[in-house]
């Protein structure tokens, strides 16, 4: 399978994982996808306010610069990870 096919059966198995990730995980995870999918962060940071967005995007921007491949591949791995320690649905 192509990293592409790999990535996208990574995004689907997330969504089947028994537990929940804790927050850490879940913002790692949205984190790389992001990175993957669309590359550096291209929003302005959230409101102080707005915390969980404020969370979501300083996660994603602390991983500017990292090429999209490697940004799949590393949500790739997470995810086998998460997956050996939540089971899979």
């Amino acid at each position: 399978m192509s990293l592409d096919e790999n990535f996208n059966t990574a995004a689907e198995d997330v969504k089947a994982l028994q537990g929940t990730p804790d927050d850490q995980e879940l913002l790692e995870i949205y984190a790389l996808f992001k990175q993957g999918t669309v590359g550096d962060c291209n929003t302005s940071k959230p409101g102080m306010f707005d915390f969980k967005g404020k969370a979501k995007w300083e996660a994603w921007n602390a991983k500017k610069g990292t090429a999209q491949d490697a940004a799949k591949e590393s949500y790739i791995e997470k995810v086998k990870t998460l997956i050996g320690k939540y089971g899979k649905k």
